[in-house]
């Protein structure tokens, strides 16, 4: 239905510039008749031409432009049927001047034009080109316009499945592991391992119901990071020490979920776990004016292993922020006895996916 009101806009914007053009051309030979007379004399004029129009048109726009475009082996065939086309509608043009128009509208006040007329037919053919060039044009506006449309389409979904992605590897490793630390408690038979099941419990929960939206609040996300590192502190009792510094200026800023926590993960899988001696981990987090400041260092031993920037962790955290945010600045330093990661986002250049 759309299309359909589209085609009778377009037909009547062009029979209204037609008519126009067509009483402004015999307004000199028809100034003796009435005002009227010459109105309805243009209109009349303009619809007897309407049919070849239409039909020349529409075999452009329907059967040669979807041959072209479908089949471009085929395109000296596409050439000789536009030029029989337009060959037979230029013919039809001078039948309907000879015997309609001229006999019937104009009543015979002006001259009959020769069948064969080169003038004639140079006129038609301008006339012609100009509707079939703008209908053409139009088309092949709207179906590159669509055709945007379609691949903006394909390209949010390629990245939300992306994102899903990489958030779904972010939560098994989590929870591998935390039960990890729960598997090493047991063992201890630690009379904590109810706590932390009860807290993992709970940031399962979060997980499960919050971090599939688009944005939560930094409070939120802070009180996950205070969660884990309420579960460190009871696996590494007192030979870890732990910091947690926060000033936030705007407790409900929105930030994506799980975007901080893989950071502070980081430090303890690939940090504390391996460190025997001098063990800490220092997390600063600094909001101001949409501007999110974070800030993780951790005690290392030189291992030999491949920097922490490549595990799976901060691979997945690195493309996440550049999924997400415009603007963000991740910068990583392994030295040799201690690993930090200092981020930079502006959280009001979030990305809509």
């Amino acid at each position: 239905m759309k299309r359909f009101l589209l085609h009778v806009l377009f037909w009547s914007v062009y029979m209204a510039q037609d008519i126009l053009l067509s009483y402004l051309w015999d307004t000199a030979r028809l100034q003796d008749l009435p005002l009227s007379e010459q109105i309805i004399m243009a209109i009349g004029n303009s619809f007897a031409y309407l049919v070849p129009k239409l039909l020349f048109t529409y075999f452009l726009l329907y059967f040669i432009l979807g041959n072209i475009l479908n089949d471009k082996q085929q395109l000296w065939k596409n050439i000789v049927y536009i030029l029989l086309s337009l060959l037979a509608t230029l013919f039809l043009f001078r039948l309907t001047a000879r015997y309609v128009t001229v006999p019937l509208i104009y009543r015979r006040l002006v001259a009959v034009p020769a069948l064969l007329s080169p003038v004639g037919f140079l006129a038609n053919l301008m006339d012609l080109g100009f509707v079939a060039g703008a209908a053409i044009f139009i088309k092949q506006l709207r179906l590159q316009l669509a055709g945007k449309e379609k691949e903006k389409i394909l390209l949010k979904e390629k990245l939300e499945t992306e994102l899903k992605f990489l958030k779904n590897q972010t939560n098994p490793h989590f929870l591998f592991n935390t039960l990890n630390n729960i598997y090493a408690l047991a063992r201890k038979k630690s009379d904590s391992t109810p706590d932390v099941v009860m807290k993992l419990s709970k940031m399962l929960r979060f997980m499960l119901y919050e971090s599939g939206k688009p944005f939560i609040t930094i409070a939120e996300e802070t009180m996950l990071i205070e969660d884990y590192l309420d579960l460190e502190k009871i696996r590494y009792n007192e030979r870890l020490d732990i910091s947690f510094k926060k000033e936030i200026d705007n407790i409900h800023q929105e930030v994506s979920p799980l975007l901080l926590l893989p950071f502070v993960e980081n430090a303890f899988k690939h940090g504390i776990s391996e460190t025997r001696f001098n063990s800490f981990v220092n997390i600063e987090l600094l909001l101001e004016k949409g501007v999110l400041h974070f800030n993780v260092k951790n005690a290392k031993e030189n291992t030999g292993l491949a920097s922490g920037d490549n595990k799976i962790g901060l691979c997945n955290v690195r493309r996440q922020l550049e999924l997400m945010y415009r603007q963000f600045d991740l910068q990583v330093q392994d030295a040799e006895d201690s690993f930090s990661v200092h981020l930079t986002i502006q959280l009001n250049s979030h990305e809509k996916i």
